[in-house]
């Protein structure tokens, strides 16, 4: 009997929502609310193509020629980026996560990273995902590090929120008040800048139209609870994505360069908890010591 190629499929439903979720990275393959598709999804025997609700850890978005320092020591990743000479999101995407738990509403997959020429550390991760009737879905990453020394660490996620139609026709809320401009590689160039007066200052909400974005978000505007809030509008219905306070990097993607039959169809949304190339310059990234974790949430729903 064969099985599809990214693994076992978990299928979770609360109320009118219902998500699946693959053994094939802890990836987010499908998320709905009723008939309505809230996230940009592949076939189950089809690898997930640009990084398509992908878990990135432990690292989010590139190290400069696979090259960091850390603890005095010198590591170089393997290139998984070749076109840019990059090492992009982190080394579990690929990888056979664990069934730890699954009902109805729930489904908890775990990973042992151990060990690598590149990323010499051992951290148990935890992927939890959850649906609620009413506030869609909650998804919690927590790593431990179960090494005897100090690893560096990050994560994100790669989801596309969609609404059925093509973004260019949709307003665009974005809570971030600066932004990291890039070079012709993808890679930050120079810290990050107001968004005020530039094409960026997508605060109050603005139609998309042609503009492409490809840039991480800072300084996150939150509302009480701590959440930042971005929310894709179309004629009928808005879906909104929102992070808590372990991401204060928002990667926003305009989804320019994916499969041609998908592309800027939904946006990428990307929580990170360091920005791009944060191994090499060392901005935000986690010093996670022995047997301490670190954890961060984020979710989807239909507004």
């Amino acid at each position: 009997m064969s099985e599809p190629t990214t693994g076992a499929q978990y299928e979770i439903t609360a109320g009118p929502y219902r998500a699946v979720v693959t053994e094939g990275g802890a990836g987010l393959r499908e998320l709905a609310c009723g008939p309505d598709a809230l996230i940009l999804t592949h076939d189950a025997d089809e690898p997930a193509p640009a990084a398509f609700g992908q878990l990135l850890i432990p690292w989010p978005n590139r190290v400069d020629r696979g090259r960091y320092a850390y603890g005095g020591t010198e590591h170089r990743l393997d290139i998984s980026e070749p076109g840019l000479d990059c090492a992009i999101h982190g080394l579990v995407r690929w990888s056979p996560w664990v069934l730890a738990e699954h009902s109805a509403d729930r489904v908890r997959l775990t990973h042992r990273l151990l060990a690598s020429g590149g990323y010499p550390f051992a951290l148990a991760l935890e992927a939890d995902y959850s649906l609620h009737p009413d506030d869609g879905l909650t998804v919690r990453v927590t790593a431990r590090n179960v090494g005897s020394r100090t690893a560096p660490y990050g994560h994100g996620a790669h989801p596309y929120i969609r609404v059925d139609e093509p973004i260019d026709e949709c307003t665009v809320t974005v809570p971030g008040g600066r932004y990291l401009a890039v070079d012709e590689r993808m890679l930050p160039d120079g810290p990050p800048r107001d968004v005020d007066g530039t094409p960026y200052d997508l605060r109050g909400g603005r139609r998309l139209g042609d503009q492409r974005i490809d840039n991480a978000y800072t300084d996150l505007t939150r509302d009480e609870g701590g959440l930042a809030w971005v929310h894709l509008t179309g004629a009928s219905r808005t879906t909104s994505f929102w992070l808590d306070g372990a991401h204060p990097w928002l990667e926003i993607f305009t989804a320019d360069t994916i499969p041609a039959e998908t592309r800027r169809q939904g946006l990428g949304v990307e929580p990170m908890t360091c920005p791009p190339n944060a191994f090499a310059s060392g901005v935000d990234v986690v010093d996670l010591k022995p047997g301490e974790t670190h954890t961060g949430s984020w979710g989807i729903r239909r507004s």
